[in-house]
């Protein structure tokens, strides 16, 4: 019996341990294999490894969101709104179960954060990305109400909404940082080196005491209703996935193929933001 393949691997580095999302020859796509392998990771690293947690991805790109052909992309028919609301619940709770670790965790982004990765990312501790990092919205117009609002907590709702609202909307990394998504913006060859010195500094706090401080400011976030921002994401964007409109571009992604639908909604990023006149 062949072995399933290895799509996450964990890697120690003195008080860092790496979660390595391992699929570069599809840009480290988010199939369910994948996001199983990912769970396990956490979930052993609970007890085990180094007393921070590192986040990345192998090859040109950290992630370029949830694998499409896996999901049946533009081929698949209208899906079933109570199966793909329990899809979407399933990886906001599998988001959750970073926000829930005991251990801080760092996200080093790289290349290209796209979609479910760039949701993926507001559920770390501290993120450190490239200045050269792409973090997008899905080119496609075909789901909503998922993404963007985990932003909120991090970039305000005007923010989220400019991000949210223009089709493959992507912002750089300095502009990550201004906006509140991520803590630091370095060159690409500082990027690992930089996580390593975060991670060595802040294992010099007890593990008992990073515990505790984590669970302070998460209950502050509760508080302010991060949380309640989620309770909703699936159901909508399962609704959505249902509209007229969005079954009308799926039937164009079918006939026409998604890359060439893909450039009918290629505009001008936020980042940097580009004016007509320009």
């Amino acid at each position: 019996m062949t072995a399933a393949p290895t799509l996450v691997r964990i890697e120690h580095d003195g008080p860092l341990s790496w979660i390595v999302l391992d699929r570069p020859e599809v840009g480290n796509a988010l199939s369910p294999a994948l996001l199983d392998q990912f769970s396990a990771a956490l979930d052993l690293l609970r007890a085990e490894g180094g007393p921070v947690i590192g986040i990345r991805g192998e090859g040109k790109g950290f992630c370029s969101g949830m694998d499409l052909g896996s999901y049946g992309g533009g081929d698949a028919g209208p899906a079933d709104p109570m199966a793909d609301q329990g899809r979407l619940q399933a990886n906001v709770e599998r988001w959750l179960r970073m926000w829930d670790h005991p251990k801080p965790i760092i996200a080093a982004v790289h290349g290209y954060c796209l979609a479910a990765a760039a949701q993926m990312c507001v559920f770390t501790d501290i993120t450190v990305v490239t200045d050269d990092v792409r973090i997008g919205e899905p080119t496609i117009p075909i789901g909503g109400g998922f993404i963007a609002p985990a932003w909120v907590s991090l970039v305000g709702h005007k923010r989220a909404k400019e991000f949210a609202f223009v089709p493959g909307n992507w912002i750089d990394g300095p502009t990550a940082v201004a906006w509140g998504w991520a803590n630091h913006s370095v060159p690409a060859d500082k990027l690992l080196p930089a996580v390593r010195s975060l991670a060595e500094r802040i294992a010099l706090t007890p593990p008992d005491v990073l515990r505790l401080k984590k669970l302070s400011i998460n209950r502050a976030a509760e508080a302010a209703g991060f949380r309640q921002a989620l309770s909703g994401i699936a159901e909508i964007d399962a609704l959505l996935h249902l509209a007229p409109a969005v079954l009308e571009v799926r039937q164009r992604m079918k006939e026409q193929g998604i890359k060439a639908v893909m450039q009918q909604y290629k505009v001008p990023p936020t980042s940097p933001l580009v004016r007509p006149e320009e």
